[in-house]
């Protein structure tokens, strides 16, 4: 399975993603589902991937081809004008690579993926956007500021509670690691390692970027704190009175 997030701040764009994926308890793999392009000072665009991995492979691959390709002969997550034309480009490349498989004889529905993606390019602010198995997709706002595929309900309402634009990079990590810390300890088919990006607002370039691993001190630190601050908070709240 996955758990993948995107969330906006103002200081610019967040991304956090799981790396396991299973075709039953015995066939457990590791998986990079962040992806990213940039082109130096002119844009920064990360896809994460969740569904079916030779679907999402397929769709990165596509995309990563064509970034090598002539612009004016193939499009390119490198030479679309704006971040809604990007998101209509891997929407319409989702739906190129289930078409080609239900071509094929097999079930498209077998071949779902989902993809967050955001990123800015100039002259345009950063966005962000959820791509359906369908290839359509729906925008961030002030009401939805982040989105999730696949194990979304474990985690979700850590986010709903403790999300605020005003958050600093730092405490959007730490929400983040809270959010996915439930999440694993909920549901075996998402694990570590964990794959973290940041990119602020305006760079135009990569920012923070790295891989959380087992033994990661500030994830255990936060694992660790988070489960003892539970405990302590529900022994703080008056036992009920028959």
């Amino acid at each position: 399975m996955t758990y993948c997030v995107g969330l906006k701040i103002e200081g610019g764009l967040v991304f956090m993603s799981d790396t396991r994926t299973n075709a039953g308890v015995d066939n457990v793999s590791t998986f990079r589902k962040m992806h990213c392009w940039s082109k130096k000072d002119e844009r920064v665009i990360v896809l994460l991937s969740g569904g079916n991995l030779a679907t999402t492979q397929a769709v990165v691959s596509l995309l990563d081809e064509r970034t090598k390709a002539a612009e004016e002969r193939i499009p390119s997550v490198l030479g679309t004008p704006s971040m809604f034309q990007t998101a209509r480009l891997v929407g319409d490349t989702l739906k190129e690579v289930i078409r080609q498989s239900a071509f094929e004889g097999q079930n498209a529905d077998a071949f779902g993926a989902s993809f967050i993606l955001g990123g800015q390019i100039r002259g345009g602010e950063p966005r962000l956007f959820l791509i359906y198995p369908e290839g359509n997709f729906i925008e961030a706002g002030p009401d939805t500021p982040f989105f999730q595929i696949g194990e979304t309900k474990y985690g979700k309402p850590i986010l709903i509670r403790a999300h605020e634009t005003t958050l600093t990079f730092e405490e959007t990590v730490k929400l983040l690691l809270v959010s996915f810390d439930s999440t694993l300890k909920s549901n075996l088919s998402v694990g570590l390692p964990l794959d973290l990006l940041y990119y602020t607002r305006d760079s135009f370039k990569v920012g923070y970027q790295k891989r959380i691993e087992q033994d990661d001190p500030y994830f255990r630190t936060i694992s660790d704190g988070w489960s003892s601050a539970l405990k302590a908070a529900f022994k703080s709240l008056p036992d009920f009175q028959p």
